[in-house]
């Protein structure tokens, strides 16, 4: 239990352990997940270490791994979680290993680069079949109007529609021959082409194009790209040469085309006969590719892992020195105190595994350096102990405000998100991450896997809301009338009563007065909030006055817990004088103005008086403050007077105590620790001290002044600190209050509407409402106040709470872990 409340007693072990054996040992370590390894090698880069090519064997290998994945993935294939076994590959084993890998990469890359050729070839045999049929039936659309072979003279116009355009040519020399130009090109470049086409040529050619419409089982890319295949007929071989340039300039894929129609027959008779080849030959390699990645697929996730376990034990080899002989490995290890045992047997184990002859070593050796700090964790506290480490990893050994938090947040936001029907939804979602958070995880998104991590987190918010809006009789803006209410309406129409049945009719606002004899019980509701008070038209003044009164009391008792736990980090690290000079001052401070301030609220409460008299504890604190006692009705009980001034007395006396008094003592001790050697004129070194020591103490002398500095505005933070705090924690009332509003907003606009409706479609109108409602309510409510809570109730423990405590600036504690390995891939 001491390690859950503070971090654990860690110790630096040296290790000694044979060569031949290091994969083994490593291995055992890195599977327990309890030791973090020291670079003994600081100085040296990571191109210099002695394992970098091994390293670099590891990443490669890795590399492929990466490339098998995205052709598993490309291809659809499911990887299957499979076993992954704790051993892995000795270094004689690794080659082996890299040359499989290399194998299969180069056959996966061989068989792309022969599917990728095929289907470059299937498509082009395809653009040409298309290009044929284009061809064939424009010259069977030309030949049913007019020869190809001639042009028209000047009394008769040839004219064919292209592309919705009309072309003509005219001659008055005879028949001439015209030649094309065939080709495909994309579809998003032919309006450039045809634009360029119209100006060069000024409309002297005749063109026609279709987009290729390929069906499912001709398209063989993976990625396909609309074409459209064309024919240019012009005249003369030189304007032929200028559309052949201009069709590389557009990247247009340019064929052969005969002029015959027999020729044209015969070749897509053989293109068909190469296209049903090849469609052949492309099934086969896609059933050879698939086979080669299924097997792949099966071995991945194995394959990962055992890289990733040797790269781990590569890299942490080169945090370990090697001797002369080159059969010893030297470490150094942080590890806790209570898994010592744990760590020599692994280290045991290991060596027996690698058949070697001699034990390991275990040397726990002592150090001035700061160990790292470990908290353990599990499942349920890991997402606390993320909060507290976002701020910031705590000192080695100073107390872990976790276990604190894991009550005091999700209660501070229950406060401010106190409703029972949105903590029920709340805790429903988190009991559904709970139970499915496997299925969560898999899906691979950042929000969801943030949202899985801080399920138990939800599920306590959820929780405590629910209690705290019982606390406020709060449902979805609804109370629970559940054991009847304190007051009654009936005393006030008795006959001595101020209330008659015209009284009812004249009045649109009547309140009940409590003095009259019978209208309050005085007997108050047994839990939470009379359900009177919903329909009270004063409502809002005394949740007011309620609430934020109880955000002081709730702050003011979470900052002295604070201040509480300083107290435990100085008994445990034996800073008694810091008891007298810091801990005691502070609680003074804070009881003196504070803690009297929560008596005021709670003396308040106890006393009955009528609301006109009874004074404003906001006034009568600050006149406390300002030693003002001028008006008159702002006492509560008789030596008010005497008690406030002696308490603001000794509130103002811990000011100096706190500012001087520390600063004082540590310059006195080092007045006299710099006068005793002063005393002889014997060397330093006759007294034990050290140049080093002595140039120490003189440095001191600039430190002295830092020490002074320091403290002082460890004062000034404190003593504002604990105003500006308090102040801080009316969030918990404004919050609440503008959550209450919002709920009650969204019942009387929307949902209230819907049900005052009694037409005939009166149904139908509350099921659309009802709809909006919960849609708004999840979006409004849940998502963005729930969220705004959480920040608030997050700033309240970071700033308000840790820091009079928890200094976090320790460094966390990062074991070799496989277990952690295979979690984040």
């Amino acid at each position: 239990m001491d390690s859950f409340f503070r971090s654990e007693e860690m110790c630096l072990v040296q290790l000694f352990f044979q060569t031949e054996s290091a994969h083994n040992c490593i291995n055992e370590l890195g599977h327990l997940g309890l030791v973090q390894f020291k670079d003994l090698n600081p100085g040296t880069v990571a191109f210099q270490r002695r394992f970098v090519k091994e390293v670099k064997k590891c990443e490669e290998m890795e590399r492929i791994l990466r490339f098998l994945e995205n052709e598993v993935v490309k291809s659809n294939i499911p990887i299957p979680a499979g076993f992954t076994s704790e051993t892995i590959p000795l270094p004689r084993d690794v080659l082996d290993l890299e040359s499989s890998f290399d194998k299969l990469e180069q056959e996966l890359k061989e068989i792309n680069s022969n599917r990728d050729t095929l289907r470059q070839n299937f498509t082009q045999l395809m653009e040409i079949n298309h290009l044929l049929q284009m061809t064939d039936d424009f010259f069977e659309e030309a030949e049913s109007q007019l020869s190809i072979s001639e042009l028209p003279s000047e009394d008769s116009v040839y004219s064919s529609r292209v592309t919705s355009r009309r072309t003509s040519y005219t001659s008055t020399n005879g028949p001439l021959k015209l030649g094309f130009v065939a080709g495909v090109i994309k579809h998003e470049r032919f309006p450039a082409f045809e634009k360029i086409l119209w100006r060069l040529f000024h409309g002297n050619f005749v063109l026609r194009h279709a987009e290729i419409k390929p069906h499912e089982e001709e398209n063989m890319a993976e990625d396909p790209v609309k074409k459209d295949v064309f024919v240019v007929f012009v005249q003369g071989d030189q304007i032929r040469g200028k559309i052949r340039k201009l069709c590389d300039g557009f990247h247009a894929s340019m064929y052969p085309c005969p002029n015959n129609a027999y020729a044209r027959k015969e070749m897509r008779t053989n293109a068909n006969t190469r296209i049903e080849d090849l469609r052949l030959v492309l099934k086969r390699t896609e059933e050879f590719r698939a086979t080669a990645l299924t097997a792949a697929a099966a071995n991945l996730q194995e394959w990962t892992t055992k890289v990733k376990k040797m790269k781990a034990i590569y890299y942490t080899l080169n945090l370990c020195n090697i001797d002369i002989t080159q059969k010893l490995i030297v470490a150094e290890i942080w590890c806790p105190v209570s898994d010592l045992n744990s760590v020599h047997t692994a280290l045991i184990h290991g060596s027996e595994q690698s058949g070697s002859s001699l034990s390991p070593v275990v040397n726990r050796i002592q150090t001035q350096q700061t160990p790292p700090t470990f908290n353990r964790v599990n499942s349920f506290t890991s997402g606390f102990q993320s909060i507290i480490d976002a701020y910031g990893v705590g000192n080695y050994q100073e107390i872990n405000p976790a276990p604190y938090t894991m009550v005091t947040f999700p209660f501070l936001f229950a406060v401010m998100f106190g409703d029972c029907g949105h903590g029920l939804v709340m805790t429903l979602l988190a009991l559904w991450l709970i139970l499915h958070q496997e299925h969560f995880r898999k899906l691979k998104n950042e929000l969801i896997d943030m949202l899985v991590d801080g399920r138990y987190i939800i599920f306590l918010m959820g929780l405590f809301s629910i209690y705290t809006g019982l606390i406020y009789n709060d449902c979805f803006s609804k109370s629970f009338n559940v054991f009847g209410s304190s007051w009654s309406v009936r005393p006030m129409f008795h006959p001595h009563g101020p209330w008659t049945n015209d009284t009812l009719h004249d009045s649109g606002h009547l309140h009940l007065d409590p003095l009259v004899s019978g209208v309050y019980s005085g007997n108050p509701y047994p839990f939470g909030v009379d359900p009177i008070w919903n329909i009270a038209s004063n409502k809002l003044s005394f949740l007011n006055s309620y609430k934020m009164k109880m955000s002081v009391i709730m702050g003011v008792a979470h900052m002295l817990f604070g201040v509480t736990l300083s107290l435990v980090n100085y008994i445990f690290f034996r800073n008694l004088k810091d008891v007298a000079l810091q801990f005691i001052p502070e609680v003074i401070f804070m009881l003196s103005l504070f803690g009297y301030l929560i008596f005021l609220i709670l003396y308040k409460w106890c006393v009955v008086m009528k609301s006109e008299s009874a004074p404003s504890i906001l006034l009568l604190f600050i006149n406390m403050i300002l030693f003002d006692y001028s008006s008159e009705g702002t006492v509560l009980y008789r030596t008010q007077k005497t008690v406030q001034i002696f308490l603001v007395v000794v509130a103002v006396l811990m000011v100096p105590w706190l500012l001087f008094a520390k600063p004082l003592l540590l310059y006195r001790k080092h007045k006299q620790s710099k006068l005793k050697p002063s005393t002889n004129k014997l060397p330093m070194q006759v007294f034990g001290i050290s140049n080093q020591e002595a140039s120490d103490n003189r440095k001191e002398k600039v430190s002295m002044a830092d020490i002074f500095v320091y403290q002082g505005i460890h004062t000034i933070e404190y003593c504002l600190g604990c105003i500006s705090n308090t102040a801080s924690y009316l969030r918990l009332w404004a919050l609440s209050l503008a959550h209450a509003e919002l709920s009650e907003v969204l019942w009387k606009m929307v949902l209230q509407v819907a049900l005052r409706v009694t037409s005939g479609m009166g149904s139908v109108l509350l099921a659309v409402t009802f709809a909006a409602f919960a849609v708004l309510t999840v979006t409004i409510l849940l998502v963005m106040e729930g969220l705004s809570a959480f920040l608030h109730a997050l700033r309240l423990h970071w700033v308000e709470f840790q820091n009079k405590f928890y200094k976090g600036s320790g460094y966390k504690f990062t074991p070799l872990s496989f277990d952690r390995m295979r979690d984040m891939q």
